[in-house]
């Protein structure tokens, strides 16, 4: 697939202000500072299109940007740490979890683990609400190219065991990406291609 056009198209804090334009859509979450912003920008080919920020839980909406004028990325709020009140920070969580299960043009949503680390409480508690709420998902492990690969391999392999994804019926699909080496780029992109 070839990306002619990715423009930013609207931030909304919830699904009910969210672009009425029917396109099909692929949503990305994560804990706040696991590359999300990078990976948007790696698929869309265009270096500031999602802001990248050294500060973690910088996006607090939820980001629309068109692609080819046909299709969306959705950048969803991260979860977990976030330089917000509390009572916000509830609020994102509840903004995307409303998303995730009731956007009717939602096609995917992309889950995003760093494969370094060992798996966080956090996105073992999100990958189970997926799973249960019955959202179609995938996961993006990010980062890869700061570390080998056989740590990298085994980091996958750890969180699939952790969060039993890999007991599944089917079990969802994984991608392996790096912003930095471009890893993963094209087979995403040849999945939304797919879903399309």
């Amino acid at each position: 697939m070839k990306i002619k056009s990715a423009v930013f198209e609207k931030s909304a804090p919830t699904r009910a202000e969210a672009p009425r334009l029917v396109l099909p859509e692929f949503a990305f979450i994560g804990r706040s500072n696991v590359g999300k912003s990078s990976l948007l920008n790696l698929l869309a080919e265009k270096k500031d299109l999602a802001r990248v920020s050294d500060l973690p839980g910088k996006t607090q909406l939820i980001n629309f940007y068109t692609i080819n004028l046909n299709w969306r990325l959705v950048d969803l709020p991260g979860y977990g740490y976030a330089h917000v009140a509390k009572t916000q920070r509830a609020d994102f969580n509840e903004a995307a979890a409303d998303y995730l299960e009731h956007r009717e043009n939602l096609k995917a949503t992309f889950v995003l683990i760093d494969p370094r680390h060992e798996p966080h409480a956090i996105d073992l508690a999100f990958v189970e609400w997926i799973v249960e709420a019955g959202v179609p998902f995938s996961i993006v492990f990010t980062k890869i190219d700061k570390q080998s690969n056989s740590q990298t391999q085994a980091g996958i392999d750890r969180f699939l065991r952790a969060s039993g994804v890999d007991q599944l019926d089917p079990a969802p699909g994984f991608f392996a990406t790096s912003s930095k080496t471009k890893a993963g780029r094209s087979e995403i992109l040849q999945f939304i291609a797919a879903q399309l």
